[in-house]
This record gives C-alpha cells, structure tokens and sequence, in this order.
C-alpha cells in the first residue's frame, strides 16, 4: 500500500507538458507497430460496406464483405449510423478511424477516472500511455472496431450527475447498435426500483435514466424500421436468433462463458451448459451490481455489471474487453499496487494468443490441453474472480454495518448513491 501511495503521489508531481509528451509518444509508437503489423482493419471495412448496402438498397443480412466474407450482426440502426463511411476513401478511413479511436481512449480512461473520483488530465495522459498497449485495444484499434465508443457512451451516462437530462441517451443509443449493454438498462431499472421501495415507490434518478435509455433505444429502433423496413423485419425475427453469425464459440478470441465451456467441453456448441452457466453468472453479477449501487459504490457497480455483461453474452471477442481499463483504473485506486499488475499482465501479455488457434476447418481449440485452456480462458477467469471478490466485499461491508448500533442501513442506502453521483460526476 505504500508502494501504492507512493507512485501516485509521484505521478501526481509529474507536470502537465511532461504526461502530454509521454502520451504522445506511446500513440505514436502504438501506431507505427500497427502499421508495422500490417493491420487490416477488417470490421471498419465490413461496417463500410454495410452503409454502402443501405444506400444501394441492398440487402443487408446477404450482404458479405472482405476477403474474409464476414457478414452484417449488428441491428440496421448500426448501417445507417456507417453510411458517412462511404464518403471517405479506405487509407482515409483508416487513418481517421485510428486517431478517433486512441482519442477514445483518452475519453474512456478520463470517464473512468471520473467514475472512481480522481478526474486529473495528467493522470488520464499518464494511464492511457500504459493502457493503449493492452490485448482488447490493440485487437479493437487492429480490426477498427467501435468497443471504445460503446464503453465511452455508457460511462458518459453513468458519470452525469444524477439529475441530468441526458444521463440515459448513451446507453439507448449504444443498446441500439450492439444490444449487449442493454444490460446496463436492467441494471438502473433494478436499482431504481429497489431505492423506489425504499421511499414509498417515490420517482428517482435511477428509474428516470433506465426510462430515457429504453425511450431512445425504442426511438431509435423504430426510425430504423421506418427507413430500412425490411431489414429490421429480418433482423429482430430471424438474425438476431443466429448467434452462429458472429462467430464459432470455440475460438480462442471468444473470451465469455460459452468460449470457455466450448473449448472445455471439446464441443462448438456448449448448449444448456452454457445456459445454465450464463443465467447463474448474470444474477450473481446483476445482484453484486445493484447491491453496490445501493452501498453508494457506483465504481464497483458499473465494473460489476460491465464485467457480467461480457461473461454472459454468447460471444465476447477478446476486444470487447477494452472495460478492462476502468477495471484497472477501479483497481488501481482500491487495492495493491501488486493485485493491478498482476490483472494488467493478463490484458498486456497477449496470453490467449500463445495456444494454438486456427480458422475453420481445422478447429485447433477443441483439441486444447489444460494449460491451453487456462491461457485462452484468462480473460473469463479474471472476470469471475473480481465479480466474486466484489461480492466478499459487499459481504464484509454489511458485517460491518450490522456490527454498528444505532445505524439506520436503510437511509444510508439512501443517501450515499446521491453523494457517489456528485462525487464522481463534477462537469
């Protein structure tokens, strides 16, 4: 711990120009080493061609693109928001998509600093210097994903103070491309609820932002269907059911629940395993989620519920684990400094990548031994282990609070996701 204090305290010493410089040059570096390994960019290119469809009015979900022939999977709101793509050449494309996206990253690092209440803009230069070179941004920046821009809209959301008109449209408009955070949805209204309870089923923040991201999700929704009729029709009746459309479960990139039974069970199709796993895992880590809210710690809540959210979806590519940088922010701020490096060498080392893995047909991850299984699983297992020591916390946090006599629980369940919400989202 006061190794800990320490380095924190000497990077707060550390002036502006000096973190500006340092972060300037890991991007570059960051950026020549990409451009060194000859990065495709395949998803960036799958996402033009989708808004080239729309505008031709081709058909969306036949459409195939790339050397690769990788199909449309998100909902047609998503096509429509790639059109503006189309007006860009592919080596201009990529160049902006590559500078929007490290600037992403200094969005999403400066979010989770917020989040965790130590918003310093040379504290967020110094961590995204370190941060860009984790496995999910490098993947994410490789294939010119948009993970950073989902996460971004989420914490944007979950970092306004709690009366704010806005907080909610992040999360609806990130539902609406990608329906994983959809999650987060669940998570407000259960929070919401439980606090309405608490006070006579009164109105609060919580319900009014789950009902502003369901309301602009909805909006959204059916603007799409209006333009792209036919292609709603298709995807919320028949595509959104084929999860085989994304991707084989067993690869090594799939880092949830059902890639990790899958190889475990030397199976492409893990079935009520994976069911009965992902239902047991999503109330687990929704209960840790909303019993931290309610415990006024927002930071642990939003990891809780980010973490849950990857682990339970049928596939989670390695890059959408770019949430392992408010988790590592998160744990930076609360436990050793010894507990952070150890969880930032599973997201730095590129682990998952040292097993054998190879496209169809051959399907080298269902022939894994142990060890293999372990390194293509890490990203899974950290999760796991940090939704169960959350849970050991609240356990011990409500031991505490029981010991104390006189206390009345229920007002400071109350009262501290107010101060949490001012603490961690001053504008």
């Amino acid at each position: 711990m006061t190794v800990t204090l320490n380095l924190r305290a000497r990077l707060r010493g550390l002036p502006l120009p000096a973190a500006v410089a340092a972060c300037l040059l890991s991007f570059v570096a960051f950026w020549v080493a990409q451009r060194a390994a000859n990065v495709t960019m395949l998803d960036l290119s799958v996402y033009r061609a989708e808004g080239e469809t729309v505008l031709a009015g081709g058909d969306l979900y036949a459409m195939r693109a790339t050397s690769a022939n990788l199909p449309t999977t998100y909902p047609p709101f998503a096509a429509l928001l790639f059109t503006p793509l189309t007006l860009l050449g592919v080596p201009e494309m990529r160049t902006l998509a590559t500078a929007g996206n490290l600037l992403l990253l200094l969005a999403l690092v400066r979010l989770s600093l917020r989040l965790v209440g130590r918003d310093r803009p040379e504290t967020a230069l110094w961590a995204a210097a370190v941060l860009v070179w984790c496995e999910p941004v490098w993947t994410t920046l490789r294939y010119g994903q948009i993970n950073l821009l989902i996460a971004v809209a989420v914490l944007w959301d979950l970092t306004r103070r709690e009366n704010n008109r806005w907080a909610g449209v992040g999360i609806g408009l990130a539902t609406a491309v990608k329906l994983t955070p959809g999650l987060f949805v669940a998570f407000l209204l259960l929070v919401g609820v439980a606090r309405a309870r608490a006070h006579g089923w009164a109105w609060n923040a919580w319900l009014r932002q789950a009902a502003t991201a369901t309301g602009v999700f909805a909006v959204v929704t059916v603007a799409s269907a209006v333009i792209l009729p036919y292609d709603s029709r298709r995807f919320w009746t028949e595509m959104i059911f084929e999860t085989s459309r994304v991707g084989r479960k067993e690869e090594t990139a799939n880092q949830s629940l059902s890639g990790v039974l899958a190889r475990l069970l030397h199976t492409t199709d893990p079935g009520h395993w994976w069911l009965a796993a992902a239902v047991l895992v999503g109330v687990a880590g929704l209960a840790v989620a909303v019993l931290a809210a309610l415990r006024g710690d927002r930071p642990m809540a939003v990891v809780a519920c980010a973490t849950t959210a990857l682990l339970v979806s049928p596939i989670s590519w390695s890059h959408h684990w770019v949430w392992c940088v408010p988790m590592l922010i998160l744990l930076a701020t609360r436990v050793s400094t010894a507990w952070t490096a150890a969880v930032g060498l599973v997201f730095a080392s590129f682990a998952l990548w040292w097993v054998p893995h190879q496209p169809a047909p051959v399907r080298l991850e269902l022939h894994q031994n142990a060890g293999q299984m372990l390194l293509s699983g890490l990203y899974t297992l950290v999760g796991l282990g940090l939704l169960a020591a959350f849970a050991v916390r609240l356990g011990l946090g409500r031991r505490r609070q029981a010991g104390q006599p006189g206390r009345d629980v229920r007002a400071v369940q109350a009262v501290q996701p107010v101060q949490a919400g001012q603490a961690v989202a001053k504008e």
